[in-house]
């Protein structure tokens, strides 16, 4: 009989690592190529020029707003780089059961850009920010999930 894998994805918009769990009493396994960050920055850091003038009706000039926040982007497409990683990992066979620990932005990002089949594994969702957790700490946070 195949042992069933369970990978859990710890996430925000800025990092992101999967753990794995082979059944109870095994505990969580880190997965070392599949652990990613970005550094962070703020929308100020990278807009660096003055917003584009538009003209009005007459001759008064007005500043244009960006019509999305930088750094919502960039988190945005750091998440839709992790989905893409779950995809083909799922399509590999890699995993069966996929749990979600996620910040509740990139949670929600994240549910936008899976893939179908991603999302047909995904047993459980957390909507809490355990990035910054050691593994060694995660456990308590699966109780009733997964028996670590």
């Amino acid at each position: 009989m195949k042992k069933t894998v369970t990978w859990i994805l710890i996430a925000d918009g800025t990092q992101a690592r999967v753990l794995e769990h082979n059944g109870p009493g095994k505990g969580l396994t880190v997965i070392n190529d599949l652990d990613w960050s970005i550094p962070p920055m703020q929308s100020q850091d990278i807009d660096t020029d003055r917003p584009g003038r538009g003209f009005s009706s007459g001759s008064h000039r007005s500043a244009m707003e960006p019509k999305t926040d930088p750094a919502q982007h960039r988190e945005a497409e750091f998440v839709r780089s992790v989905a893409e990683v779950l995809d083909r990992k799922a399509q590999d066979g890699a995993y069966d059961r996929l749990v979600i620990a996620a910040a509740p932005i990139a949670l929600g990002n994240l549910r936008k850009v899976m893939s179908p089949h991603v999302k047909r594994t995904v047993v459980a969702e957390l909507d809490k920010d355990l990035t910054n957790l050691p593994t060694a700490q995660l456990d308590k946070h699966f109780d009733g999930i997964i028996s670590v």
